[in-house]
């Protein structure tokens, strides 16, 4: 009986999580078959998946896809490192947070895509001022949470490391990663979502390929569809890597 019932809830789950999304659909081609849309402002569902698979057939939207993915995987793995690193310093050495603490609150609240005019001028058109556009707006959410979750932390933990004389290095590892790891991994998701971000703004500007070049070419070439298309592409491919992330999380955090 327990057991039907957790098959019940799992099917009126997924038909609540799927639900409104069908009704969007359902709704579009309603709109289309009475004769509400206008191709040049919406245009109708068919002509979006026309369009998928034109772009598929010529294998542009598989390297265009491949292109965007390898960006932002290049400039959120830098970010990755380098945020948690610096956020455990920061937490741990409080005059390194002080070194460091005015530089990082200026640079912090420049949004990613101010930066793309010098990115362009110092790294030139090609893949590494997208990866730098894409390292900026996944760093921040990294770093910020990586020092938020270990200042967090109850402060008796550290008052058992004093009185036992655990050295700094395994204090680190022991305690404060682990204690931590909520918040770096709700950082991570926050950043891989930036990355998609900034990966079709940069390639809005520059770009010969990629699916932010999507978007731009479709609107140079006023075709909504092709906008509409690599608008999807992103939103399933960031939806899908946050999963991705939120699998993880769960494995690794079997206490929280």
């Amino acid at each position: 009986m327990n057991q039907r019932n957790t098959v019940r809830k799992g099917l009126g789950h997924w038909v609540l999580y799927f639900t409104l999304v069908i009704l969007i659909l359902a709704a579009w081609e309603s709109a289309d078959m009475a004769g509400m849309l206008h191709a040049y402002t919406l245009p109708p569902l068919k002509t979006i998946v026309a369009t998928a698979v034109e772009y598929a057939q010529k294998g542009a939207l598989l390297n265009n896809i491949i292109v965007s993915l390898i960006r932002v995987l290049e400039g959120f793995a830098i970010a990755l490192v380098a945020g948690f690193v610096l956020g455990v310093l920061v937490s741990v050495f409080p005059r390194f947070e002080t070194f460091t603490d005015l530089l990082i609150q200026i640079i912090r609240p420049i949004p990613p895509i101010a930066w793309i005019p010098l990115a362009i001028l110092w790294f030139g058109i090609g893949q590494s001022s997208k990866v730098f556009i894409i390292f900026l707006g996944a760093f921040f959410p990294i770093f910020v949470n990586t020092v938020d979750g270990i200042k967090n932390i109850d402060k008796r933990y550290y008052e058992l490391v004093e009185v036992y004389e655990v050295p700094k290095l395994e204090m680190i590892r022991k305690i404060t990663i682990p204690g931590a790891l909520p918040s770096i991994t709700t950082g991570i998701r926050l950043g891989l979502g930036n990355a998609w971000v900034c990966v079709v703004a940069a390639e809005m500007i520059g770009a010969t390929s990629g699916v932010g070049f999507m978007l731009a070419d479709g609107r140079s070439l006023s075709r909504p569809d092709v906008v509409i298309l690599g608008m999807l592409i992103v939103g399933i491919f960031g939806k899908l890597m946050d999963d991705v992330l939120k699998i993880i999380r769960e494995r690794i955090i079997t206490w929280n």
